[in-house]
């Protein structure tokens, strides 16, 4: 229990007793819908895998994740950059914010986290 009435379950994705759990793990797994134990899933599979629509809204979802992780990544190589230059201590907080394209907020608030692990 967390307080805020979530549960977390773990459950064992290769499992693949002859119960619900285990059915459902299997359907998981499954490439083909048709081969699933439950409908509701295998529609939805059937949907993301086979529909037209549903197989744009699938490629429109991955190319959005992928957009997200790279933006992340870039984000992150700015700031570590940043991190670089303060810590160098050769141009202004200013310089850096427009150097890595950064925020100054963002670039006040790595060198204050610098600060501390100095």
């Amino acid at each position: 229990m967390f307080g805020d009435g979530s549960h977390i379950l773990y459950v064992n994705g290769k499992y693949r007793g002859n119960d619900e759990v285990g059915k459902l793990m299997h359907d998981f797994s499954c490439t083909d819908p048709d081969d699933m134990n439950y409908e509701a899933l295998a529609k939805r599979a059937r949907y993301f895998k086979q529909d037209e629509k549903g197989v744009a809204a699938m490629c429109k979802i991955m190319e959005d994740m992928r957009n997200e992780a790279a933006q992340e990544a870039e984000q992150n190589k700015a700031k570590k950059t940043a991190v670089h230059l303060i810590r160098l201590g050769k141009m202004t907080l200013e310089e850096i914010a427009e150097a890595t394209e950064l925020s100054l907020d963002v670039v006040k608030e790595l060198e204050s986290q610098s600060m501390q692990l100095a």
